[in-house]
């Protein structure tokens, strides 16, 4: 009997249970489409943290930079001499320097991996290369300045397109420079899964193995390798060494950081930092003891900087950074907002609707219903209601995460600085006039829809059918069987 009355109800006032759906699916809809971006938004920070720390990696520990000594300008300097009696010159010169923080003794690693909560810790030494090629006719040029280039790959950190040029500095005659930035990771090839090499995926050649520690080879990034026509079997030049190309590396989640991997002891070679690292990546053995193993580590070794993932993420700005922030405020209490006004307006409309059903609900108590099962009756057809509009929320929802994965706008992210000279891992920027080229990075943004989330617009719905049948059920339990005799005209 209530299914069969249920069923002819609804048919009766299809018009008006339409209405009361569709009200609820819209508020639905909007909680599904908040919620998807403010995963995208997630991912997408999870992306460029990951890009710049590294899989698997919950911290990094570095130290300050201290500051320059008076009358160095902390720059590499070029100094080109050019014989006059020449018609034309051609030189180049590379420069090799070591970027982030102060260089730290390969001994910390040992240190820091024996603090309690580490499962595991390995170093990395970044550098920044800039070669520069100059043309003379006479005289002598000199140029100093630091990570400029034309290389279409910036600093260290800084993924395509982060470039820069100074103009060199010419006495005595004419020059023409071409001036080029790269940044370089020294890896520990005994242990890949953490570090800079750890967030990519090698797509072309192979990967560096555990003997080749100080081998010269080198695994370059997919862009670097498209900007300077480089190929697996090829050789790379570095300050007078060649190395051979064995790997191309693609970044899993983001722009790559790095443009050249090499074994670790090659970096120190290179840099002259025998035994040093610039950054240590630690991971904790458990992600709850992370904040305890950071003090762990402050506490137990002086100097140092300890930088999270949650740090990290402080320091993130830009596009991605504001869109998160209005996805996580804004937009979950306009969500809040809209539901609330969608149950109350179903609440509203399912009571107007049983008060236009005075005469039906009186006569079914003359003959003989009692008041729970008109409340019964009500309560269900609302239920019914809220689950075909949960049913148009979660299709809206569904419909208006996948336009914004299909558009997939793009938002920048921008890394500040944490304190440990850099960013807290390899893009940890130059120069102050770097930093905004160097740390920007560009994701295009999904919204996923998970399956917590569908359950959750199931529940809203019968929530909201719930609240409305309740509202109704009560105005029609207070009808009496005289009231359908009075609305007898």
């Amino acid at each position: 009997m209530f299914g069969i009355y249920l069923k002819r109800e609804l048919g009766r006032r299809k018009k008006a249970a339409l209405v009361i759906a569709l009200g609820l699916a819209l508020g639905i809809a909007l909680v599904i489409t908040v919620n998807s971006v403010s995963a995208g938004m997630t991912q997408a920070q999870d992306k460029v943290l990951k890009s710049l720390y590294g899989l698997g990696t919950d911290m990094t520990v570095t130290k300050a930079r201290s500051a320059p000594t008076s009358g160095s300008s902390g720059r590499p300097n070029f100094q080109f001499d050019a014989d006059s009696n020449d018609s034309d010159d051609t030189q180049s010169s590379d420069r090799v320097m070591t970027q982030g923080g102060q260089a730290l003794a390969s001994s910390v690693v040992t240190k820091v991996s024996r603090q309690s909560g580490v499962a595991s810790a390995v170093g990395a030494l970044t550098l920044n290369v800039t070669k520069v090629d100059g043309s003379f006719t006479q005289g002598k040029a000199q140029s100093s300045g630091g990570n400029t280039g034309n290389s279409g790959q910036g600093g260290p950190g800084g993924g395509s397109g982060g470039t820069s040029t100074t103009a060199p500095q010419v006495q005595g005659g004419g020059a023409n420079f071409d001036v080029n930035s790269y940044s370089v990771a020294g890896v520990d090839v005994t242990d890949q899964t953490l570090g800079p090499l750890a967030g990519s995926e090698i797509t072309t050649g192979k990967t560096f193995t555990a003997a080749q520690t100080d081998a010269k080879v080198a695994v370059v990034s997919k862009a670097y390798a498209k900007e300077n026509s480089l190929k697996v079997g090829g050789t790379l030049k570095i300050s007078g060494t060649k190395y051979t190309i064995i790997g191309i590396a693609t970044p899993d989640s983001s722009e790559s950081t790095t443009d050249v991997y090499l074994p670790l002891k090659q970096a120190q070679t290179l840099a002259d930092a025998k035994n040093q690292v610039t950054t240590i990546y630690v991971k904790a053995s458990d992600s709850k003891q992370i904040d305890s193993v950071k003090s762990a580590i402050q506490k137990n070794i002086s100097g140092t900087t300890v930088t999270t993932s949650a740090d990290l993420a402080e320091t993130v700005s830009g596009s991605l950074s504001t869109a998160s922030d209005l996805a996580t405020s804004v937009g979950k209490w306009l969500s809040i907002a809209v539901l609330v006004a969608a149950f109350l307006v179903a609440a509203l409309l399912t009571s107007s609707a049983v008060s236009r059903r005075v005469r039906e609900f009186g006569t079914l108590k003359a003959l003989g219903w009692p008041s729970r099962r008109v409340t019964r009756q009500v309560v269900g057809e609302s239920i019914v209601n809220g689950l075909l509009g949960g049913a148009l929320g979660i299709g809206l929802g569904l419909a208006a995460a996948y336009a914004v994965t299909m558009i997939s706008p793009k938002l920048t992210a921008q890394l500040g600085n944490t304190g440990g000279g850099g960013a807290g891992g390899p893009g940890g920027g130059g120069g102050p006039g770097q930093q905004a080229t160097q740390n920007t990075m560009e994701i295009a943004l999904t919204a996923p829809v998970s399956m917590t989330t569908i359950a959750l617009a199931v529940g809203l719905a019968v929530t909201g059918g719930l609240i409305a049948g309740a509202m109704g059920g009560w105005r029609a339990s207070r009808m009496r069987p005289a009231d359908a005799l009075r609305s007898v005209s």
